[in-house]
């Protein structure tokens, strides 16, 4: 009987034995004999295989098991980049079907954004639309539940891709990684005030993740992303996010600020409690060149506090309470 199989194929590691295992349980049936041949012949490689094909002997099966290291190539997905524009990538570099791509996605994604985590993947050259993101998927669910676990000590999917929400408006929004955690604040603070977040950020989903949100672009979108027209957060993320932006949403620092504005001298946020203070902020920025050089030159104990999160254990910091954090995005 030919063994019908992925042209890709990811193996664990493990004892040939658990490998066989491994591979029974996915429909490959091998036998007792099997495993005396690849015994015998050398070791199964671990990672991802390239069978080349997707019916071959069973013999031949074996001897690619043993010889058959997938070529792989990696890709970047950057942290506040949207699913949009990553699965395009994705098409182009691995030369995949763009439209099947997407139907796997909406298929199987179980938010609109923020179902693949940003950073970089080594994937074998040869998988299927439906292979590739599926691993993503998977892989990406993998991380946030075991980020979960650390943190709260379990993993409650729906809860915690509010968690992804509100980090894909931090990760949208904030200069730096330090900045993180006290923009985070200000999201919180606007929400116990049951203010609109009005945060330019969270327009930037989908097709537009790197458009200018202009005055007319706010007055038209009518989607749950306006944070200008809608109180609370979007029903999805705004786009992919790194572990960073998830700790910064989960522990945010104290603050009584409730609002923000790029800084024209520094590229970093001046934060502010009044909006009189926030108007002064944005006075002092008429007339000034650009020059983003991301350093703090006068850093507050807000500043220290956001920095000490970030380096900081997850492990090692006070959890916040569930309860009153929910109550806060609801």
């Amino acid at each position: 009987m030919p063994v019908v199989t992925s042209k890709v194929l990811y193996i664990p590691q493990g004892s040939t034995k658990s490998i066989i295992s491994y591979l029974n349980k996915n429909s490959y049936e091998l036998n007792k004999i099997d495993e005396i041949i690849l015994s015998r012949f050398g070791y199964v490689q671990s990672g991802w295989i390239d069978l080349k094909v997707n019916k071959l002997t069973k013999m031949d099966f074996l001897i690619k098991l043993l010889k058959s290291k997938a070529a792989l190539k990696s890709i970047t997905l950057i942290p506040g980049d949207t699913y949009y524009f990553f699965i395009k990538k994705i098409a182009s570099e691995f030369n995949l079907d763009e439209k099947k791509l997407y139907e796997t996605y909406n298929k199987y994604a179980f938010k609109l954004d923020g179902n693949i985590l940003a950073e970089t993947y080594s994937l074998p050259i040869g998988m299927s639309e439906e292979e590739i993101i599926l691993y993503l998927l998977s892989h990406t669910n993998q991380k946030y539940e075991e980020y979960s676990n650390k943190i709260f000590g379990t993993y409650d999917k729906e809860q915690w891709y509010k968690y992804v929400t509100l980090a894909s408006i931090i990760q949208k929004e904030a200069a730096t990684i330090n900045e993180m955690p006290i923009v985070s604040s200000v999201i919180y603070n606007r929400l116990k005030r049951k203010m609109p977040l009005q945060m330019d950020g969270t327009l930037n989903y989908g097709e537009y993740s790197n458009s200018i949100v202009t005055a007319m672009r706010i007055k038209e979108d009518n989607s749950s992303y306006n944070t200008y027209k809608n109180r609370g957060i979007p029903k999805n993320p705004v786009c992919a996010v790194s572990l960073d932006a998830i700790k910064a949403a989960i522990f945010p620092v104290k603050s009584n600020y409730l609002y923000f504005v790029r800084d024209k001298t520094t590229g970093l946020h001046k934060f502010s409690s009044t909006y009189s203070d926030h108007k002064s902020n944005i006075n002092s920025n008429i007339g000034v060149i650009k020059n983003y050089s991301k350093i703090n030159e006068n850093p507050t104990d807000i500043d220290k506090e956001a920095s000490d999160i970030m380096k900081n254990d997850i492990t090692k910091q006070k959890v916040p309470s569930i309860k009153d954090l929910f109550n806060n995005i609801n």
